[in-house]
């Protein structure tokens, strides 16, 4: 007779939750500071503008 055992994947879909959801909030925040920081969070003038000035273009997003 055998024991045939299945594991508990609860806590690897939980995992992949979690770092999905970092992924995420971390793609979000960073589209936030190329196309709409303008300084506001940054509080270096539009030293943040500049420095992100071909990624807004790169992705359309509007800057002039």
């Amino acid at each position: 007779m055998a024991v045939v055992s299945t594991p508990d994947r609860s806590t690897e879909s939980a995992g992949l939750a979690l770092i999905v959801a970092g992924v995420v909030l971390l793609a979000m925040l960073t589209l936030y500071l190329v196309g709409f920081d303008q300084g506001a969070v940054s509080r270096t003038g539009m030293y943040m503008h500049e420095l992100m000035h071909d990624g807004r273009h790169l992705l359309g997003l509007p800057c002039h």
